[in-house]
């Protein structure tokens, strides 16, 4: 799994330029712990960490794993009233405008249901590791086939699935019987 996911990655596109950042709380064996999680202003799922705390030194890891291998940082930064996003911000991604508006963070805030839906299929994650390999390739799958139906028309919707099997193919390796 985390090869196909590592290939999708490898091949996506220039991400967008506003970011949105969030958190929540998840259970992993009775001991809380925090999804962090990064979405661009198309929906699109650029990173999430496991990790047992929220202070800024678990904010400097996301962000410095957010920024990995990005050519370009993000011009705009849209978080909750998190203390440690602003303590990380300043250190990492200084020219970055910060908003933290009320509602403003619903596009991320979003994100988590399709995860949390898988997790209550899979009966809660076992442990961290297990928890941080799933989510990262469940975002990374979840963009290429995801696309907004109620968005485009039929035939792009088609149009658009069609290149998204066709990546997935390429990426797994199976060749089309013509």
């Amino acid at each position: 799994g985390q090869q196909y996911c590592n290939q999708i990655r490898k091949n996506r596109g220039q991400l967008g330029y506003i970011w949105f950042l969030d958190e929540v709380f998840i259970k992993i064996n009775g001991v809380l712990h925090y999804l962090w999680r990064a979405v661009d202003q198309d929906g699109d799922e650029i990173d999430s960490l496991v990790q047992k705390r929220k202070d800024k030194n678990a904010a400097m890891q996301f962000f410095r794993k957010l920024l990995k291998g990005q050519q370009v940082p993000p011009i705009k930064i849209v978080t909750n009233k998190l203390k440690s996003y602003s303590a990380g911000k300043r250190e990492l991604m200084p020219s970055a405008e910060h908003s933290t508006k009320q509602y403003k963070n619903n596009r991320c805030e979003l994100s988590h249901q399709p995860s949390r839906q898988q997790e209550r299929q899979m009966r809660r994650f076992k442990s961290q590791g297990h928890a941080q390999r799933f989510l990262s390739c469940h975002g990374i799958v979840n963009n290429l086939f995801r696309l907004g139906r109620h968005l485009m028309k039929a035939s792009n919707y088609r149009m658009f699935r069609e290149r998204s099997f066709d990546e997935w193919d390429r990426v797994s390796c199976i060749q089309k019987s013509t």
